[in-house]
C-alpha cells in the first residue's frame, strides 16, 4: 500500500482546506483510513477516521468543523478531510493513515498552518 497527501497550506483563522490521501497497491486489504495530526512538541493525535463501509469517527476537537470522507474509483482509494473554521490550534503536519490485517501504514506529512 502507498499513501500519497496532499493539499496542506498557509490558511487564515476561521479559513478551509481540504486534504487528499491517495492509496494505491493492495487497497483491497485496507479496512480504515484516516487522518492524524502532530502539532510542534506534541504527541501525534488521531482526527478522523473512515471505514470501508463508510463509518465515521472524528476527534472531539474538530467535531462539527471537519468531515472525513472517502471514494474508491480507478483503483485507488481517496480519502478526503474538509477543514472548515479553522483555528491556529489546528496548526500541525496532518498524516494520512491506512489500516490492513497485516499492518499498519503511514503517508507523508502535508502540513497546515493557521494564521492570526
Amino acid at each position: 500500500v502507498q499513501l500519497q497527501a496532499s493539499g496542506g497550506g498557509l490558511v487564515q483563522v476561521g479559513g478551509s482546506l481540504r486534504l487528499f490521501c491517495a492509496a494505491s497497491g493492495s487497497i483491497s486489504s485496507i479496512s480504515v483510513m484516516g487522518w492524524y495530526r502532530q502539532a510542534p512538541g506534541k504527541q501525534r493525535e488521531l482526527v478522523a477516521t473512515v471505514t470501508r463501509g463508510g463509518g465515521t469517527n472524528s476527534a472531539d476537537s474538530v467535531k462539527g468543523r471537519f468531515t472525513i470522507s472517502r471514494e474508491n474509483a480507478n483503483a485507488k482509494i481517496t480519502v478526503y478531510l474538509q477543514m472548515t473554521s479553522l483555528k491556529p490550534e489546528d496548526t500541525a503536519v496532518y498524516y494520512c493513515k491506512a489500516l490492513t490485517p497485516n499492518r499498519n501504514y503511514w503517508g507523508q506529512g502535508t502540513e497546515v498552518t493557521v494564521s492570526s
